[in-house]
């Protein structure tokens, strides 16, 4: 099979996306880029509406030249691909992807002969009393809106959980002029300190991480550690933050709030394309697993990016590469050998990086032991933490997907995205087992909420490719 006669299509055009696309591109290929937002970039380089007038030093500050690169590369490998921007695959089986357009409303199965999983991530969630508040968002949506809506979320913010996006959104929001009441992190200043070793084998990127975190104090930000967030106050939207640095509770008035703990990987849709999972003890979740050039267990199917394992920018860039690189050769195309052993040289040696990373931002493994009964876990259901764990008592329930079953927790519209780290936490802490043990919720279309005139279309066998028109 020749470059020109594959079929490739990537989801996701992000980092890892952007550099799938042209080395395809290069290779003499014209892959399908679907994705879903308006412009491509993905969330770290996320592209405002062509009519804002905002500089990339504003918006991406230190990023802005591989920002404003991304973009450019994108732009000139439009001639070459078939780009499909405002698009969501919602799913996908049998070399089949069910592809809903945004402005038409409209759906579309789009076949794929070689398919790029560069699906991303998003907010790792782990809720807390007065967390459904009005006012509250989650670290990236707050960066969603600086962003790509031009605003904040607030005028007076506390930003909290841990992880680098924790002071990143608050380095930009503060940067914008907008007033960040405190910084929380819920990691120890020891946690960090222990963790440099690992982090000074990636110095540049250190060296920022930590001008993020002088600039706050320079500027008069408060940066607290080993926090325990306590609850969000309000009456009808937030109005206070309460935290405990373990022996006295704090109240921090603000008017909106942002809340994190790092990143989890999106993976329903390499679930639904059938990939083989694995616990990865580092990533504290089930991914799917890949080989070092991002070949996954079903043949055809390419993983790359954070979509796979957190990992950042550089190493999506390199991943996006590596994986098309190996679709080419996978299918007789001749490739650079020398250039995929080099880039999976230096994916591996951003292994004691990332593993100093989560040294220095550790999950917080006693958060479900601080959750009270009343808490609500699962929002779009309204089920809380004590229905949960008497669920597990009463029932014997001590796998995600059982407890699926008997409470409806991960059955609303967002499938678990946000409530699924959190009930697996709690499950494991109602029965005594390893999180590892519990499961994971398996995803099931569609991944996300599509209009309701089109569930039905969910339910029905692939045939050949077809428009469903709303």
């Amino acid at each position: 099979m020749t470059a020109p006669t594959l079929q490739p299509v990537i989801v996701g055009a992000g980092p890892a996306g952007i550099r799938a696309a042209q080395t395809l591109v290069a290779h003499g290929a014209r892959p399908v880029l679907i994705d879903e937002a308006a412009r491509g970039g993905g969330q770290i380089y996320r592209r405002p509406p062509a009519h804002f007038a905002r500089s990339p030093q504003t918006l991406y500050g230190t990023e802005a030249k591989r920002a404003t690169a991304l973009h450019n590369t994108l732009d000139g490998l439009d001639a070459h691909i078939d780009y499909q921007p405002n698009s969501l695959v919602w799913n996908a089986q049998g070399g089949l992807l069910d592809v809903l357009h945004g402005p038409t409303q409209t759906t579309r199965t789009v076949p794929y002969g070689q398919l790029i999983v560069a699906s991303g991530a998003t907010d790792r969630v782990l809720p807390m009393p007065g967390w459904t508040l009005p006012g509250v968002y989650t670290l990236g949506g707050a960066q969603v809106a600086l962003k790509f809506q031009g605003c904040t979320i607030g005028r007076n913010v506390v930003l909290m959980g841990t992880g680098p996006l924790l002071y990143l959104v608050a380095y930009q929001y503060a940067k914008a002029g907008t007033k960040v009441a405190a910084v929380l992190d819920t990691a120890r200043f020891a946690d960090q300190l222990a963790a440099l070793p690992g982090m000074l084998t990636q110095p540049a990127v250190l060296a920022k991480g930590l001008y993020y975190v002088g600039w706050l104090r320079a500027q008069g930000v408060p940066v607290r550690t080993g926090v325990r967030p306590v609850r969000v106050q309000g009456d009808t939207r937030v109005n206070a933050v309460v935290w405990s640095d373990g022996n006295t509770e704090h109240t921090m008035p603000c008017d909106a709030v942002g809340f994190g703990y790092a990143l989890r990987s999106e993976t329903q849709l390499a679930d639904l394309l059938g990939c083989r999972f694995a616990w990865a003890p580092m990533h504290r979740a089930h991914l799917p697993e890949r080989d070092s050039a991002g070949r996954t267990s079903v043949a055809r199917v390419y993983l790359a990016g954070d979509g796979a394992g957190i990992m950042g920018a550089d190493a999506a860039e390199w991943a996006g590469e590596r994986a098309a690189l190996a679709l080419l050769a996978d299918h007789g195309v001749k490739v650079d050998a020398a250039r995929a052993a080099d880039l999976e040289r230096k994916l591996k040696g951003l292994m004691p990086f990332r593993q100093g990373l989560e040294r220095a931002f550790p999950f917080p493994t006693d958060w479900a032991a601080h959750a009270p009964d009343a808490l609500v876990v699962c929002r779009c259901e309204n089920i809380t933490a004590g229905e949960l764990r008497a669920c597990a008592r009463d029932t014997g329930a001590d796998e995600m997907n059982r407890l699926k079953a008997l409470t409806r927790v991960g059955m609303g519209r967002c499938q678990g995205r946000m409530c699924g780290v959190a009930a697996a936490e709690i499950l494991a802490q109602a029965t005594g087992k390893p999180v590892e043990l519990v499961g994971r919720l398996r995803g099931q279309a569609p991944i996300k909420p599509i209009p309701i005139h089109l569930q039905a279309h969910a339910a029905e066998p692939h045939h050949a490719p077809a428009e469903a028109t709303a």
